[in-house]
């Protein structure tokens, strides 16, 4: 806690104002809001079915996936970075399709979306699967027998009793985005406005302001322990 304390006490009302008044600081705030959120949708929206498949599935495919999915979580950002522009960039994988369509994804607000999906999705995907594994499978057979179909079963029983632990995945997974630097900044660069979230402001600004840097962290900080707070809060609900 040494660190965080020393973080809260290095500035002053005054200091914090001048951080928060600073031209990198609302761009910042922004565009890590608009990302983090867009990230998020296309994490649930896609992260859950395959969540509830791999809870569902088993055998060795199931269990390969899964370690294919956790495979963010151990890989170092930096590498992941590396690996978005081998894969996307001009001369990647799919740059030559790319080029045809005329899409470009490397240093866009595309591509820190993309960045942020890669490295917080597994965070989402494992709660998921831990969440839907706790769901009493006799209730989805007399949910069945009832006359529910298997979509009807999924949205209006497994979803309300799996909810808790997919929020907690959700919160996990979005705090990640928000704090997601390595990545992002070798593949979507550090562009003001355009591909400048929040940790890259903080890297940005120790160079010229460390005022903003503060005021950064400070928000960071405070969103990291409210999202700690509703995790600690749904697993009571739980």
């Amino acid at each position: 806690m040494l660190p965080l304390f020393a973080l809260v006490f290095s500035s002053s009302p005054a200091t914090l104002l001048a951080g928060i008044n600073h031209r990198l600081f609302k761009p910042a705030l922004l565009l890590s809001a608009r990302t983090s959120v867009i990230s998020l949708f296309i994490t649930i929206l896609l992260g859950t079915p395959l969540a509830w498949w791999l809870a569902q599935a088993k055998g060795k495919r199931a269990r390969l996936i899964q370690v294919l999915v956790d495979l963010p979580i151990v890989i170092p950002p930096a590498v992941m970075g590396i690996a978005l522009l081998q894969t996307f960039g001009r001369n990647g994988l799919l740059g030559p399709l790319l080029n045809t369509f005329h899409l470009q994804l490397v240093f866009t607000t595309n591509a820190v979306i993309l960045a942020q999906v890669l490295v917080s999705s597994p965070f989402y995907i494992q709660s998921g699967i831990s969440a839907f594994r706790r769901v009493d499978p006799d209730l989805l057979l007399v949910a069945r027998t009832l006359g529910h179909s298997s979509r009807s079963t999924f949205f209006r029983v497994v979803i309300p009793l799996a909810l808790p632990g997919l929020i907690s995945g959700a919160a996990l997974a979005w705090a990640r985005s928000l704090g997601e630097f390595g990545a992002t900044l070798l593949f979507a660069g550090n562009r003001i406005g355009r591909t400048q979230t929040m940790p890259l402001a903080i890297f940005h600004a120790l160079e010229t302001d460390v005022r903003v840097a503060v005021a950064i962290s400070l928000v960071l900080a405070a969103i990291g322990m409210g999202s700690l707070f509703m995790l600690r809060t749904t697993s009571i609900l739980r």
